[in-house]
């Protein structure tokens, strides 16, 4: 069974998937708006599994950046605004029984935004996903590399996506997961590598946004422009999801690439 197979399977069965009692109450609790990324991992995860790696790792200032604030004042208030120290949650959790190497941006930092940090937390993901031979999953919510770091944030699209050609080189699986929004130099990297790329409804996808491309070609975009639904109808994404189904989702699929019968709904 390829690719195509498990797309097709996924699409009969999810209105067959069945809901266990507490993951129906996340996802009621959550059915709108952007959710951080400990909501996410409530979400998606099995309860209790998530062991989250790298969480000494923060960003400093490394060129002593200043538009209208400090940096380093902008870092200290995402710290407090969101009570993560960067952008990313990193770990490992298991999905419906199976193991993944997880990432979860959070865009209350800074706008999800990639800075050297955050680079970093995910090579190390990927490296670790390679290492145990699980696979990797990340879940996109970000406006795209952070300006005040300058070509050292543009230099994690390049060392992301060597990671990932090594997994690909090793096939350990890659699932990436884009929500509402996922722009910039994350979707020109990491978030378009998936061997799936799995979208929720009607998530803003793309490079530069809508108002840049129309000035550029003077000319009036298409309804849904950027959009799941435009970009699967594309060719882009490979499945757009409804958030209350991600879960059931995202265990078939890891069952697929375990080559086992999918784990039953807890």
């Amino acid at each position: 069974m390829g690719v195509k197979q498990i797309l097709e399977e996924l699409e009969k069965r999810r209105d067959e998937a069945r809901v266990g009692g507490g993951e129906r109450r996340i996802a009621s609790q959550h059915a709108k708006g952007k959710l951080t990324a400990r909501e996410r991992v409530d979400l998606l995860l099995d309860e209790g599994s998530f062991e989250e790696r790298e969480a000494g790792l923060r960003s400093k200032d490394p060129l002593g950046f200043k538009d209208t604030k400090r940096y380093s004042d902008r870092l200290k208030a995402a710290r407090a605004k969101s009570s993560m120290e960067e952008a990313v949650l990193t770990g490992t959790a298991r999905i419906g029984g199976y193991p993944v190497a997880l990432a979860v941006f959070e865009f209350a930092f800074l706008g999800g935004s990639m800075a050297s940090v955050v680079g970093e937390k995910l090579t190390r993901t990927m490296e670790l996903a390679l290492q145990k031979r699980v696979p990797l999953l990340i879940v996109s919510a970000s406006g795209g590399a952070r300006m005040q770091e300058g070509i050292l944030s543009l230099m994690q699209m390049a060392k992301t996506s060597a990671a990932l050609a090594r997994l690909a080189a090793e096939r350990v699986p890659y699932i990436s997961l884009l929500t509402d929004p996922t722009t910039g130099g994350v979707t020109a990297s990491f978030a378009m590598l998936g061997d799936l790329i799995l979208a929720e409804p009607r998530a803003l996808i793309g490079f530069a946004g809508p108002r840049v491309i129309a000035e550029t070609i003077r000319q009036p975009l298409p309804d849904g422009f950027q959009r799941s639904e435009f970009l699967l109808e594309h060719g882009q994404l490979d499945l757009v999801v409804e958030r209350r189904e991600l879960r059931a989702t995202l265990r078939r699929i890891l069952a697929f690439f375990g080559g086992r019968d999918p784990a039953p709904a807890p």
